[in-house]
Order: C-alpha cells, then sequence, then structure tokens
C-alpha cells in the first residue's frame, strides 16, 4: 500500500490542525520522539487508553515525519458511515474485522517491510488507563515481520473532555526493543506470546516513569 503525494500533504496538514489543538490550545507533551526511525518498518505500539489515542498518537509520530504516513488498523464499526469512512481512509486507517481477519493481517504484515504501522498491542481501549495483557496475535506479526518495535505510553488524555483546554496529556516513545533471542525461537504461540508480553513490558516501564502505570492486577 502506497500514498501518493497529495494524500501525504493531506496527511501532515490533517495532523497540524489536530496538533494545534492537542499541543497549542492542550498541554500534550511528545517525549522521545527522537527514537522513531526515519525510514524501514516500523510499529509504534502503544497502550490504548482514548478516542484521542488515534489522533494524537499520529500527531506525535508525523509531527517529526513530515510528509510520511502512519498506517492504522481499526474497527470496521468506525467504517460504517461513509463519511468519517472517507475520512478515516483518507489518513491511513483502515478497517479490521473483529476475531480473525486474515485478509487486514496481511496488509499489516505488508506495509511493515517498509512503512510506519500504528498497532495498539491490548486489542482494546482501557479507559480507567490499566494497561491490558498483550494480544499473542501482535507477537505473531513481530515475528513474521521483524519490524523496529517502539513501545509507547500514552498518559492523561482519557480524561480530557472535548473541546478541552489546558488539559495535560502526553506520549513517550521508548528505544526499539531488541528481539534477536526470541527470534532464534520456533513459530509458535509461545514465542509469539514472549515476544508480545517484553512488548508490554516496554510500555509498563514507560509509563512507571511518568507515573501514569496502572496494573489490572
Amino acid at each position: 500500500m502506497r500514498a501518493s503525494l497529495l494524500r501525504r500533504c493531506w496527511v501532515t496538514f490533517s495532523i497540524w490542525v489536530i496538533g494545534s489543538y492537542a499541543s497549542g490550545l492542550n498541554r500534550f507533551a511528545i517525549k522521545g520522539a527522537r527514537n522513531i526511525p526515519r525510514s524501514g518498518g516500523v510499529m509504534i505500539a502503544s497502550n490504548h487508553i482514548s478516542a484521542y489515542d488515534t489522533i494524537f498518537l499520529p500527531w506525535a509520530v508525523v509531527k517529526g515525519n513530515p510528509l510520511q504516513m502512519i498506517w492504522a488498523p481499526a474497527k470496521e464499526e468506525l467504517f460504517q458511515n461513509p463519511v468519517k469512512g472517507l475520512i478515516y481512509r483518507s489518513w491511513g486507517a483502515f478497517p479490521v474485522k473483529r476475531g480473525r481477519d486474515v485478509r487486514a493481517g496481511k496488509v499489516i504484515n505488508d506495509l511493515l517491510a517498509d512503512q510506519k504501522v500504528m498497532l495498539y498491542p491490548e486489542g482494546t481501549r482501557h479507559r480507567d488507563g490499566v494497561l491490558g495483557k498483550g494480544n499473542r496475535g501482535a507477537g505473531k506479526i513481530i515475528y513474521d515481520t521483524r519490524p523496529q518495535v517502539i513501545p509507547t505510553a500514552l498518559a492523561g488524555i482519557n480524561h480530557w473532555h472535548f473541546p478541552s483546554l489546558g488539559a495535560e496529556g502526553s506520549v513517550t516513545f521508548g528505544e526499539p526493543i531488541d528481539f534477536s533471542d526470541l527470534y532464534q525461537l520456533p513459530d509458535c504461540k509461545e514465542t509469539h506470546q514472549l515476544i508480545i508480553d517484553r512488548v508490554m513490558d516496554a510500555i509498563a516501564g514507560l509509563l512507571k516513569k511518568e507515573g501514569a502505570y496502572v496494573n489490572a492486577g
């Protein structure tokens, strides 16, 4: 999947409008952006705490990587409204069916060859800020595609109410995770779980540094 220059200009423009709201009218801090590779297959693996995540996270990535796309799998219900669906698609989102969606999985794998993809390993939103368990399917994607995985921690924006003014929130990007030892293991469920556990541990570590870690247990 490739995006034309016109589409990438549209995405960059839209993202800067969103960023003006997030970091101009409010106090949304972006930390560790230098850890995001400018090229190659990159998975931005983040916790999921708010509907704002899907627009503020792309802003944080594209701000330092203008005219690049960040693709995002999203639940198919978001595309039922034709107008909204068209807008979401123009921004790089694509629908994923609940359960096992083979077609969407292939799209993600193809994109991770040389594109940036935003993924929420928990598979669902936790409005209370609790960090849930990672989905083993995300571990399988990482094992198969071997992208640079950037652990990402979102904090605070689950308390925002539109239109917020002066609200505080942040996104923190960690250093790429090393899976070289796990890639030597067999391609099986146990290995995939070990991979995604490492991702979730890295996200938890970032949240702890921000004082925003909430344990489900």
